[in-house]
């Protein structure tokens, strides 16, 4: 399951140039939307398992697919390197296809050992229950905006869709592997799992062959992730695995062990489980997104709020602003390449990463709070004041956490001083050079400023910037 990072594993039954030939030759004789094209030229899919032909051949002519993707709860919070495969399934979704997200109640305990050097530490029950918690409402809420914001949005012009979207079920593993016994499962399965695969899957051999050790419950990890694949085949008719790269040899483990045991089953024939799986998620400057790349930004507002979203993606370098548009928005492709057309004309006014960080703003937190970002960075960084309602301020800035009280006895050094983490005499360096603004007015007195009437929005609001990247909120208190 994902671990709130991607490498690629083994590439078996992966054949793109097949694949890709007989795409075109069913898109060429059906009716149907191919999708799956579609889906490679936003840049959301990696791998496919064999046979890729079915999975086209269903898509094409219309049949309704049922797919899941697993997140286990090894934090309190979700991140923009998650959801990747998320915005993979989140475009199924809205095209009609079912879609469940699985959160790792179960196998959370054990850890999974893909993508990483060392192992887990452990989590005691309290952390992890209360994290899956937060992830099943991260997950249901972003699911949930995102469908918004595509019917509100996309939907009447897009006419690659379906009148209604699908299904979405949200689950936790542990609902059945809470009723499961050791010698059972031993007993039942134990003769379809091959210890030579599992030696074989990178997450596992890479291990393996490192000084880092591997411990039993993360080499049987992929086991669980199997049988996980086969419950949901086998009792909700789910067929598809998403994840990253790095889950490559654990969605296929799970493939083997469906195959093996409905082996005689006419079912596994017709309607054979996939693998699909998302690239790896880097900057142009090949930078990770993650936590162990330590440039994670969270969905849980009360660690990163929607503001810190926008910002984010505001501060999009040009190279990267029409991948990311494909990936982490619902735009149709045609208006993505208007938005970089118009961009590419201007590159300095920085179009393009405003309409990126609206889009992504809204599809995760809603049109609301995605107004609110809006209007914040336009206050700050803007070159007039476009809000003169104090008390809108104060609720902006305020669910932004990014509003600060003083006393208005301050003086500006002081203030600066305070705000900046600095000395006083670096701070009267600042204004006597003519780096800090006060609203849109630019200061250079260093003497105390005691009456900050001509500087206030509503009589208590003072907008400070200092360089051209630190804005500060101030509240004036008497």
């Amino acid at each position: 399951m994902l671990s709130l990072t991607y490498s690629i594993g083994s590439r078996v039954g992966y054949f793109p140039n097949a694949s890709r030939n007989i795409l075109k030759r069913f898109s060429s004789n059906s009716t149907g939307t191919n999708v799956l094209d579609l889906l490679r030229g936003r840049g959301l899919i990696s791998q496919i398992s064999a046979p890729e032909e079915v999975l086209a051949s269903k898509i094409l002519h219309g049949d309704k697919l049922k797919m899941y993707c697993g997140v286990d709860p090894t934090a309190k919070s979700i991140h923009l390197g998650n959801l990747v495969p998320m915005m993979l399934m989140l475009n199924f979704y809205v095209r009609g296809h079912d879609i469940v997200n699985i959160v790792g109640g179960a196998t959370g305990a054990v850890g999974d050992p893909s993508g990483r050097s060392t192992e887990r530490k452990a989590m005691n029950t309290d952390t992890r229950l209360d994290n899956v918690s937060r992830i099943t409402l991260q997950l249901e809420r972003f699911f949930k905006n995102g469908l918004t914001y595509y019917e509100d949005k996309y939907k009447s012009d897009d006419n690659e869709v379906n009148k209604n979207s699908g299904v979405y079920t949200m689950t936790n593993n542990y609902n059945w592997w809470k009723d499961v016994k050791m010698i059972e499962f031993l007993s039942q399965y134990g003769k379809y799992i091959r210890i030579q695969s599992m030696l074989s899957r990178d997450s596992v051999s890479s291990r393996l062959s490192s000084q880092g050790s591997l411990g039993f419950n993360e080499f049987t990890y992929q086991i669980l992730q199997a049988y996980d694949f086969y419950h949901l085949y086998r009792n909700e008719n789910t067929t598809i695995q998403i994840g990253g790269n790095d889950q490559w040899g654990n969605i296929t483990a799970g493939i083997d062990l469906i195959n093996r045991v409905e082996q005689n089953s006419s079912n596994v024939k017709k309607n054979p489980p996939f693998a699909i799986t998302v690239p790896l998620l880097t900057t142009s400057n090949g930078q990770k997104f993650g936590k162990s790349a330590g440039n994670a930004i969270f969905l849980d507002e009360e660690i990163n709020t929607p503001y810190d979203i926008y910002q984010f993606f505001l501060n999009t370098t040009d190279a990267d602003v029409e991948r990311f548009l494909k990936i982490f928005t619902l735009m149709p492709l045609n208006q993505i390449v208007k938005v970089v057309n118009k961009h590419n004309d201007s590159p300095q006014l920085h179009y393009g990463q405003s309409v990126l960080a609206k889009e992504v703003t809204e599809l995760i937190h809603g049109t609301a709070k995605a107004n609110d970002a809006e209007t914040i960075s336009r206050v700050l960084f803007g070159n007039d004041i476009i809000i003169e309602d104090s008390k809108e301020l104060k609720r902006i800035f305020s669910d932004a956490r990014i509003l600060k009280q003083t006393n208005q006895e301050s003086d500006l050094v002081t203030l600066i001083s305070e705000l900046m983490q600095c000395s006083k005499a670096e701070a009267k360096r600042k204004i006597v050079q003519g780096g800090v603004y006060l609203g849109v007015n630019r200061v250079r007195v260093v003497k105390s400023i005691s009456d900050w009437a001509q500087y206030l929005i509503g009589n208590e609001i003072l907008l400070i910037r200092i360089g051209k990247q630190k804005c500060f909120v101030v509240e004036m208190t008497a």
